[in-house]
């Protein structure tokens, strides 16, 4: 295998491990919020337990693309290739953590009674996925277009997010031993649109990618 060949596996490679990466964060987002509408303790306690998988596949990519840098004396564009890889797989990571912080949300309510019933939080949350797998299409495929669109729905998400605290905030006054409950449910709305915030950045790391500029797409 030449050169060129062996780069372009390994970048394959790097790609592929941050595919898995995301894959496993977005499971952990959905199996965290099923377990926060359940009110499933020992699903909750098994979010944060699997959370160790997904940072040590992010230490697997650190590595990979250091040994790359290393070895292969990458310039130019195939040196933002391997950068944006990594930048993509820390803003993955984060993403789990933020499944991590709802499983713990979830164990704050514990078994209390929810005010209401959570369905609008769950549609959040798809909007946030629902981006999340446009972005990383874009990183896999290369295309600045797709980013784009996907940095877009981050405005949605956002007006969702203040709507939703804004009810959640209200529901103090009438039910003030529920404080609590209210408080963690705002987090999870805060949570949920950090999602968002982190597949904002894989956009923008897309886009810097594919034309070598950086733009902000949080504003």
């Amino acid at each position: 295998m030449n050169t060129r060949s062996n780069f372009d596996s390994s970048l394959k490679q790097l790609k592929d491990m941050s595919l898995e990466m995301a894959r496993l964060s977005e499971i952990a987002v959905k199996e965290a919020m099923d377990a926060l509408i359940r009110q499933d303790l020992e699903k909750a306690k098994q979010v944060i337990e699997a959370d160790n998988v997904i940072d040590e596949l992010e230490f697997k990519i650190d590595d990979k693309a250091t040994l790359m840098i290393a070895t292969q004396s990458p310039v130019a564009k195939d040196l933002r290739k391997i950068l944006v890889g990594l930048k993509i797989s820390s803003e993955v990571e984060r993403i789990a953590d933020q499944a991590v912080n709802i499983a713990k949300s979830a164990l704050h309510i514990g078994k209390e009674k929810h005010i209401k019933e959570i369905v609008d939080i769950p549609k959040m949350m798809d909007m946030a996925l629902e981006m999340l797998n446009e972005a990383l299409k874009a990183f896999y495929t290369e295309d600045a277009a797709l980013a784009r669109k996907c940095a877009e729905k981050d405005d949605a998400v956002d007006e969702m997010y203040g709507r939703l605290v804004q009810e959640l905030l209200g529901y103090i006054p009438e039910k003030p031993s529920s404080t609590n409950q209210i408080t963690q449910l705002s987090f999870v709305c805060r949570y949920i649109e950090r999602i968002a915030d982190h597949t904002t950045n894989i956009a923008e790391n897309v886009i810097f990618l594919v034309t070598g500029k950086r733009y902000d797409l949080n504003t």
